[in-house]
């Protein structure tokens, strides 16, 4: 149970609250901003026209096919982990999760760059799943973690086979993460813009990009944009009603069992030889093709003052912004947590939108909001490119701070109120130590997604700065594959650390099955 801290109407926190939502939401003023100014009817003909319902289709059809993938590798490598006698199975526990820190225009590369046929519909299907399937793993492992193997003994106590208890009963308590998983793997989707252009995939965000640098039309941008934001919005609140009002929980007390492992038997070795073939897809082609290439390029690709400048650029944007998302969701997560009301719940859910938001969305909102309002000011800037960063991977901030103070006991708080210390003073003394560790894994998540993001970055990097994404994705245009793999190498050996962070921060957590959309999702 959540108990309220204090008395009184937490008026300062619902203020901030609203602040925030109140920043969140300028992309989507910039969306109907942007409409109203061309003419609701020309963008209207803008959408519906014979291209547009090209670049549907492609974003659907890819979008169906890697979600259902993904599903399955997510879901069956978690069980096999978690619920069966797989030799070395800490070792493949890390091993399927590294991928989650490789971006994907860098799967891309190192499967695009070693042959052609990886192209079109059946590359993008092929490099997605490699890359994004760690998103539906890490939340079914953890369910199956958590999850009472006590049901599944009764089951199978009253005649249900042991397929029909895995369908029915252990996939049924996993039914939370298994779709946050995949309500993640099809935004990303929606989202991805590098790995697209690499493999020549159009979808919406190709088209955009291209619309805006090349053609310079932000009417058509914008048409295209309101399509891709429904389409998020549209995946959100399905992704909301397919859960449904039940829930699952532990049968008793609560006391967590272990559950007997299932032996593989003859399946062993055919297992074994699935998980080397997934380790080595998702993450030895991408790894083993930037070296292979930094040979092939012999001294041409030692590009050490490049590299070094952009690592630090790419460092001091990802701290900033993950210090910036932090802050900014620290007063949602107080508010939603310790004054659960309806109110507060919607301004929780209002936050999680920008979900439906790609970065290219993002940084063309920002940019004109530049140009119109600021007469330019700051456009290209560092500050705009690090709020950009904070709007687009705010979600990921609250849930890491959400789920610290949810674990913070309010107790604590409501004994320093009664002693008469003062809220600001029991913050800082007792309620930030509590949540540090919250804090510290929202920071992660954001710097994470930060050195990884591409498409916001290329719009908005400041005149004459680079990040290792960005000097990567202008060697691997030109073709120079060998100065381009460094990048690329360098960006998965920094990102591992928050990854590997994460990874310990969100293991002793207990498991939540239904708590929104996007908790399940990363618990």
């Amino acid at each position: 149970m959540i108990r309220r801290s204090g008395t009184g109407s937490p008026k300062l926190l619902i203020l901030l609250s609203l602040v925030v939502v109140g920043i969140l939401a300028v992309p989507f003023a910039f969306l109907f901003a942007e409409a109203s100014g061309s003419g609701f009817s020309s963008v209207g003909h803008l959408i519906w026209r014979s291209l547009t319902l090209d670049l549907l289709w492609n974003t659907v059809r890819l979008t169906v096919v890697v979600t259902v993938l993904c599903a399955l590798i997510g879901t069956l490598a978690a069980y096999g982990v978690e619920r069966t006698d797989l030799p070395g199975k800490h070792i493949w526990a890390v091993l399927v999760v590294i991928p989650f820190a490789i971006p994907d225009f860098i799967v891309s590369f190192g499967w695009s760059s070693l042959s052609t046929w990886v192209q079109g519909f059946r590359g993008a299907a092929l490099v997605m799943t490699f890359a994004v399937y760690p998103l539906v793993y890490l939340p079914v492992a953890a369910s199956l973690r958590g999850a009472d193997p006590g049901q599944e003994e009764i089951a199978r106590s009253l005649g249900a086979s042991r397929l029909s208890t895995f369908f029915r009963i252990t996939l049924g308590q996993a039914r939370g993460a298994i779709l946050g998983g995949c309500l993640l793997v099809a935004l990303v989707i929606l989202a991805e813009y590098g790995a697209f252009e690499i493999l020549g995939y159009q979808t919406f965000t190709t088209e955009i990009f291209t619309d805006l640098s090349i053609g310079f039309s932000t009417a058509s941008a914008c048409a295209l944009s309101l399509v891709l934001v429904g389409l998020g919005l549209f995946l959100l609140v399905g992704e909301g009603f397919s859960r449904g009002r039940g829930s699952t929980s532990r049968v008793g007390s609560g006391v967590q069992r272990v559950d007997s492992q299932r032996a593989l038997g003859r399946a062993k070795i055919p297992v074994l030889l699935a998980y080397a073939a997934l380790v080595v897809g998702a993450l030895g082609v991408p790894i083993g093709s930037s070296i292979y290439w930094i040979f092939e390029g012999g001294a041409h690709s030692l590009v050490g003052t490049t590299l070094v400048s952009s690592a630090l650029h790419t460092g001091y944007y990802g701290a900033v912004a993950g210090l910036v998302a932090t802050v900014m969701a620290l007063p949602v997560a107080l508010l939603v947590v310790r004054h659960p009301h309806r109110f507060q719940l919607l301004l929780e859910k209002t936050t999680f939108l920008v979900l439906a938001m790609p970065g290219l969305v993002i940084a063309l909102a920002l940019s004109y909001f530049s140009e119109h309002f600021a007469n330019g000011f700051g456009y290209q800037s560092s500050p705009l490119l690090i709020i950009a960063y904070a709007l687009l991977f705010f979600p990921l901030a609250l849930v890491g701070v959400r789920a610290s103070v949810a674990q913070a006991p309010a107790g604590l708080e409501e004994v320093a109120g009664s002693l008469g210390v003062r809220r600001l003073a029991v913050f800082a003394r007792v309620t930030f130590p509590l949540i540090a560790p919250g804090l510290g894994a929202a920071f992660c998540l954001v710097f994470l997604s930060t050195v990884t993001e591409l498409t916001a970055t290329l719009i908005l990097i400041p005149t004459g700065a680079q990040t290792l994404s960005t000097q990567f994705w202008a060697y691997q245009q030109n073709l120079s594959y060998g100065q381009a793999a460094p990048f690329a190498l360098v960006i998965i050996a920094i990102a591992a650390v928050p990854s590997y962070v994460l990874g310990r921060f969100f293991d002793r957590l207990p498991s939540h099955h239904d708590d929104g959309p996007f908790a399940g999702a990363i618990s």
